[in-house]
């Protein structure tokens, strides 16, 4: 196993597209949780909004580059044929897959981490400016609160979920291009039918079971009117990222590379 991380990780970080796509991610991330800090105010007539989530909306438009990233990983060997000579080097598929999965957590855990507190800071910083403050309501952020604490942990557990949901569906998938667009219909288009559809009980059940679900996690105020608990959300995304990293290896083990 220490060969095919060696080798899965020696791959990803000699891409040429890696780097740039690591930094985009803590870009994007900060930046726009730090934008939404900075325009979206609270006033002394009521604030329904949830400042830590506030702080964290970046995460959703940074999961779109953790897609790209996660599925190269493995679509970008089937374009090249470059999978057949991974498959000399470590026959095992298993444990290939394995690797490949390690490696892309490790690496989007590092950048996660990387954004997701950068984004806290922005919103530390900036929040306060935007009207929530202790007069109307609103602790400054702090991880010592234990609400803000799983917000900000979930939502580095949250990036690395994706990324394991997008290289399983790649694996199965093999064209990036048919992936990345699988992986966004899921992460973008679904909740926007769900937000379409006017029966309450039908919106509330497609929510609990779509990858976004994991989102939840990320709130930290009205917890009673999500749809799941946001630990059964980000339960959800990993019940997604299990099912396809199965799927691929029922895959990769039955047909050609």
């Amino acid at each position: 196993m220490t060969a095919a991380l060696h080798a899965e990780w020696t791959k990803l970080r000699t891409s040429p597209g890696t780097a740039w796509l690591l930094l985009t991610v803590v870009a994007l991330t900060v930046g726009v949780g730090a934008a939404a800090a900075a325009t979206i105010t609270c006033t002394a007539t009521g604030c329904p909004e949830d400042p830590a989530k506030i702080s964290l909306t970046g995460v959703q438009l940074g999961q779109a580059v953790v897609v790209i990233l996660a599925v190269l990983a493995i679509s970008g060997e089937h374009a090249t044929g470059m999978l057949r000579v991974s498959l000399s080097a470590v026959p095992n598929r298993l444990r290939l897959l394995t690797a490949k999965a390690i490696v892309v957590t490790g690496v989007i855990g590092a950048a996660g981490l990387l954004a997701v507190a950068g984004s806290f800071a922005a919103g530390r910083l900036l929040l306060p400016g935007s009207g929530f403050t202790e007069a109307h309501g609103f602790a400054r952020l702090a991880l010592s609160d234990g609400a803000v604490l799983r917000a900000t942990a979930g939502s580095v557990l949250y990036l690395v979920l994706i990324a394991l949901v997008a290289l399983g569906l790649s694996t199965v998938v093999r064209e990036t291009a048919a992936s990345i667009g699988l992986m966004l219909g899921l992460l973008y288009l679904v909740p926007l039918v769900s937000q379409a559809i006017t029966d309450p009980d039908w919106k509330r059940h497609l929510q609990q079971i779509t990858p976004t679900a994991g989102l939840t996690v990320q709130a930290t105020t009205r917890l009673s009117s999500l749809p799941l608990t946001p630990w059964q959300g980000l339960g959800v995304l990993a019940c997604w990222a299990l099912g396809s990293l199965l799927l691929a290896a029922f895959v990769l083990h039955r047909r050609d590379a």
